[in-house]
Order: structure tokens, then C-alpha cells, then sequence
């Protein structure tokens, strides 16, 4: 790893504009390490640290076909998921990019047996493209063939290695027996080796440009929740949110352009101080649209619950049964919403929504640095009690009524159709978590 310079705050800004500078390979472990000291955290930071490093690994490391590429990634993947394994968007983004590479494949796999066989000229004859009808897409521009990847050859639906694939006689007979249609795709059909560089290549700028849209799509997250703030945000209401997050306040912000409302801000006591500079920007914008901002602390929130008509909470991440992560604190609010049959929203990316469907509310729980709650200073007293400080905890799905993405609103049993359209069943079953599944946590003693 290079030698860092004096003055160096490692930070997901200083990590992205080292990229280009330092191999990939050393990438992955300052990556690692940012994550393990959590220097990078929350779900967008990681989400698209992870992107970033994907996108690296796809546009500058060696591979000549898909399975390599694939095996790549998940060991990458697997390496970034053990390091903060909290972190669920890590993982959403890893699948994401697998099924990406798969679609792309696909795709490409579709285009070479659509099409007739090539000759072995550059140029195609006419009564060789008259023969098969044109694909639906025929007008676009063609895309290069791609040579079959193991895992989808014909008839050969099995896993082979390299070795194996070209020494089998009946997957590529002689030269002399079919030596006439070399891009034929097909179990009989010689390999394709001359343009072996230029589909790999091919391959590479596609699943570049796929990554760079799952990019696109965390930076677009919080303009396009917040269209949706109109909708559920109405003149008079009264709307208690707990320590919101950049796009819940965006969603406040948007919802007091039109219409005046008030907001019950929830703190946590020990973040009491600093509060003020945390949603100054919140603050500004609510008190010059005409909209109140009242400041409240989370253990007298029952007072005012009889007033809120709806309590918005920020997810560090949606499981698949609809399960959510929260700052500790808000999974105490909801339930005191449960209670009084208040409507209970919860706002975050399809990329926080993650497939994982064995998750434990439990082992969801991190825990940090407790002393701010207990002086470390009080000797006697810290000595003879286990102090425990959750940063996060988990929110069951029944406590929930609406989730808002930036596809827009979802009721709980929506949610699988969500996963359907952006995972592949076979990254869902793939264990990204391994051992890191059963790591308990900071627990300070």
C-alpha cells in the first residue's frame, strides 16, 4: 500500500481520487481497511465506494471471459462484505453488478444465436442474412458476438474449467470437419479466437456502463424521493421525525415549498448540542417556507404523540421481508407510533433494499463508543457494569405501513417484485457473508 502523505484524512472523497493512481489490487485493501475503521460508513458512502471499486476491478484487472469476471467479483465482494458486515448496501451493490455481468452475457449470448452463422469473410453474403429473420432489434447498431462463456453453451449447461472446455472433442471438433463457419454458435462449432479480444472488450464497456448507471442511480436517490413529498405531506400536518438523514430532509424541504406544516424534530439528549449545526439547513428552509421546526428529545416523545399524524423515518437499509435498519432510537418511536395508531413511513434507495432473507434482527444490531452516555473518568462505576451503545437497530416490518423509494411508494408485499427486477436468483442465493454473518459486534465491557 502506498505511503500516505502528512495531513491525510482518509475519507470516501480522498479514497475515490486515489483510484486511478494506485493498483486495483491495493484499492481493495485500502478499501477494506477504510470500512473496518469505519472512515467510510453509511449506505450511500459504502454503496458507492463499492461501485467504484467494482467498476475498477471490471475496467482494469485481466480476465478473457465471463466466469472469470464473475469469480472476480464475488471474491472481491466476499472480502468487502466480511470487512463491515453491517453495512448491507455493500452487498446489495455486489449482487447488483453480478446480475449486471450476467444480463450482459445474456444479452450478448441472445444477439450470436439470433443471428446466422458468419462466414468466414468480414463481410456477411446476402442469402446468409436472408435466411434467418431479423431480431426485433435489428435496426440498432450490432453488437460484436461474443465467444459462449461456460456456463452457457449450448446444450453444455454445466460448469467446466478452461482446459477442459477446449479439450472437449465434441464441443470443438477438428479444424477440417467444420473449419467453413468459425463464428457459428453452436455445440459443434470451432472456437472463435481472432475476435476473442474484441468481445472481451466489448463485454468490459457494457458492464462499465452498467455500473456507472447503478452510480447514477445512488446520486439521483434523494431528488427523486423527495417528488414524492407532496403526496404524503399535508397542510397542517404535524410530522415527527427522529435525527433525519440528508434525504429526509430533503423530503421536509420539498414538502414546505407548497404548504405549511410543523415537524416535530426528535434528538437524541447526548447529540442535544450539536443538533443545531447538524440541521441548519433544515431549520433555514422550514422557518422561510412558512413551516415550524420544533425541537423535542426522543425519551419525552409520548408527550407529543398525541399530535403527530405521521412519524417519516430515514433506513440504512429495507430487508426483504420488509424489516427495517434504523438509528437507535427510531424502532422506539415506531412502536410509540403503534401504538397510537400513527402512520409510520420510511424513506430510503432501492439500493438499501436488500435480498438477504435469513437475516436476525439481532445480528443487524452494531454497537459503538459508549462513552459518551458513561465517563470512562467514573472508575468504580464503569469497572463493575457492562455498558452497551447501539448505533443501529432493527425495526420489524409490521411497524411499518409505507416505504418510499425513488420508484416510489410500496406497501411491505410489494417489495419482493423490487428485488425480482434488480437481483438474479442465483447472486440472491450466493453467500456474500460467510462467517462475517455470526460477528456479534463491538460489545465494550
Amino acid at each position: 500500500m502506498a505511503t500516505q502523505k502528512g495531513g491525510y484524512t482518509p475519507s470516501l472523497e480522498k479514497f475515490l481520487d486515489s483510484l486511478k493512481s494506485r493498483p486495483v489490487q491495493a484499492s481493495v485493501e485500502l478499501l477494506i481497511s477504510l470500512l473496518k475503521r469505519r472512515q467510510i460508513k453509511g449506505s450511500e458512502a459504502c454503496a458507492t465506494a463499492t461501485a467504484h471499486i467494482l467498476l475498477q476491478v471490471v475496467a482494469r484487472d485481466k480476465w478473457t471471459n465471463v466466469d472469470q469476471l464473475l469469480g472476480r467479483i464475488q471474491l472481491v465482494g466476499r472480502k468487502l462484505v466480511t470487512a463491515q458486515p453491517h453495512e448491507l448496501a455493500t452487498g446489495n451493490i455486489v449482487r447488483r453488478v453480478l446480475g449486471l455481468i450476467r444480463d450482459e452475457a445474456s444479452e450478448e449470448r441472445n444477439d450470436a444465436t439470433t443471428d446466422s452463422p458468419r462466414p468466414a469473410s468480414p463481410s456477411p453474403s446476402p442469402s446468409a442474412s436472408a435466411s434467418v429473420p431479423a431480431p426485433s432489434h435489428a435496426s440498432s447498431p450490432p453488437k460484436p458476438a461474443r465467444p459462449p462463456t461456460l456456463a452457457s453453451i449450448g446444450s453444455f449447461a454445466r460448469t467446466q474449467s478452461m482446459f477442459n472446455l477446449l479439450s472437449d472433442p465434441n464441443l470443438f471438433p477438428p479444424t477440417g470437419s467444420n473449419a467453413s463457419t468459425p463464428g457459428q454458435v453452436s455445440g459443434a462449432s470451432t472456437p472463435i479466437l481472432n475476435p476473442q479480444a474484441t468481445n472481451v472488450s466489448a463485454l468490459r464497456s457494457e458492464v462499465i456502463d452498467g455500473i456507472q448507471e447503478i452510480m447514477d442511480e445512488i446520486k439521483m436517490v434523494d431528488e427523486q424521493v423527495q417528488t414524492y413529498a407532496d403526496i404524503f405531506i399535508h397542510p397542517g400536518d404535524y410530522i415527527l421525525v427522529y435525527q433525519p438523514s440528508r434525504t429526509v430532509q430533503k423530503f421536509l424541504t420539498r414538502a414546505a415549498l407548497k404548504r405549511k406544516f410543523t415537524v416535530f424534530l426528535a434528538i437524541d439528549p447526548s447529540s442535544a448540542t450539536s443538533s443545531e449545526a447538524l440541521y441548519a439547513s433544515l431549520l433555514k428552509s422550514m422557518a422561510s417556507n412558512g413551516s415550524s421546526v420544533i425541537t423535542v428529545l426522543n425519551a419525552g416523545l409520548m408527550a407529543y404523540m398525541s399530535r403527530v399524524d405521521k412519524v417519516i423515518l430515514g433506513a440504512r437499509a429495507i430487508t426483504a421481508q420488509g424489516g427495517v435498519i434504523v438509528d437507535s432510537g427510531g424502532a422506539a418511536i415506531a412502536r410509540a407510533a403503534r401504538e397510537r395508531r400513527r402512520t409510520v413511513i420510511v424513506l430510503g434507495g432501492v439500493y438499501k433494499l436488500s435480498p438477504e432473507s435469513k437475516l436476525l434482527s439481532e445480528s443487524r444490531v452494531e454497537w459503538g463508543d459508549p462513552s459518551k452516555y458513561v465517563s470512562f473518568a467514573d472508575g468504580s462505576l464503569v469497572s463493575h457494569v457492562r455498558v452497551k451503545n447501539a448505533v443501529s437497530e432493527f425495526l420489524p416490518a409490521d411497524q411499518v405501513d409505507t416505504y418510499i423509494t425513488n420508484l416510489g411508494a410500496h406497501a411491505q408485499e410489494n417489495l419482493h417484485t423490487i428485488i425480482a427486477d434488480h437481483y438474479k436468483e442465483e447472486d440472491i442465493n450466493f453467500d456474500l457473508y460467510g462467517k462475517a454473518q455470526r460477528i456479534s459486534g463491538g460489545e465494550i465491557e
